[in-house]
């Protein structure tokens, strides 16, 4: 009896640390004196040859998706992607996301590009896992179609983190 009322224990005891480490949102000051909250970054898209990370960013007054496409344009083309984004969500409805910021991080070793998530569909992406992603890759091979087929559910995880912030 002592054997399985342990054992149920410690089942509760990493179940609970699992759905609390769903939640490890991250911060950070930028050079304006403005807070944006993060996630880490998760892996959308895997091949050979191509990789896509996606993360939700906020400022707590506006949502972004934040893509890392790999592999990306130099620098000096990079920063030309201006286009917006297409994502398709599981409700079978395209979402236009509009083009905010296209930035490299960590010393010019990742590229990272901002969308504004509309507030109207704010909503849909909280609910709807992603499907495919449309990317204008200047300098690249144009537009890049990723079909998702990792972690499709990130996004709603980590708008619901932010939403129930946002709630208490």
């Amino acid at each position: 009896m002592k054997n399985t009322f342990f054992s149920v224990l410690i089942l509760l005891i990493f179940g609970s640390a699992e759905s609390f480490a769903q939640c490890d949102v991250k911060n950070r000051v930028l050079a304006d004196g403005s807070m944006v909250y993060y996630f880490d970054p998760a892996a959308f898209y895997t091949t050979k040859s191509k990789s896509l990370k996606i993360n939700i960013v906020t400022d707590k007054e506006n949502y972004f998706v934040a893509l890392q496409p790999t592999p990306f344009p130099e620098k000096k083309i990079g920063k030309g992607i201006k286009d917006d984004l297409i994502i398709h969500l599981a409700d079978n409805n395209a979402y236009k996301l509009t083009h905010y910021d296209t930035q490299y991080v960590k010393n010019d070793s990742v590229m990272q590009v901002l969308y504004l998530i509309d507030k109207k569909d704010l909503t849909a992406f909280s609910k709807f896992e992603a499907v495919v992603a449309s990317i204008n890759m200047k300098g690249t091979e144009f537009i890049r179609d990723y079909n998702f087929k990792l972690h499709k559910d990130e996004i709603v995880k980590q708008l619901a983190c932010f939403l129930k912030e946002e709630e208490k």
